[in-house]
């Protein structure tokens, strides 16, 4: 019997409830507005993950959301770290 969903695909959904949750309660930047997580893609050896959000209210342009949200991308990992129960965190 063939699974419907791949490991990949769970974890990224993981992933995605997670960083929503850590945006929301963690993350206190009122210019970046309303930031939601539309979806996580993690590379098949874990290594990696693309995250595509939106942003609404901000006011900042999409590049600038982006770029504060990689700067928080080392704090935010450290504590999906602490949440979730993988070997490493993409």
């Amino acid at each position: 019997m063939a699974r419907d969903f791949k490991r990949t695909d769970r974890v990224g959904a993981q992933l995605q409830r997670e960083l929503a949750d850590l945006l929301r309660e963690e993350i206190k930047d009122p210019e970046l507005g309303m930031v939601t997580i539309q979806e996580v893609r993690v590379v098949r050896d874990f290594s990696q993950a693309k995250v595509y959000f939106t942003s609404m209210g901000s006011a900042l342009g999409h590049q600038e959301v982006g770029a504060r949200l990689n700067q928080a991308a080392g704090h935010l990992r450290w504590l999906l770290g602490r949440e979730l129960t993988l070997r490493s965190i993409p």
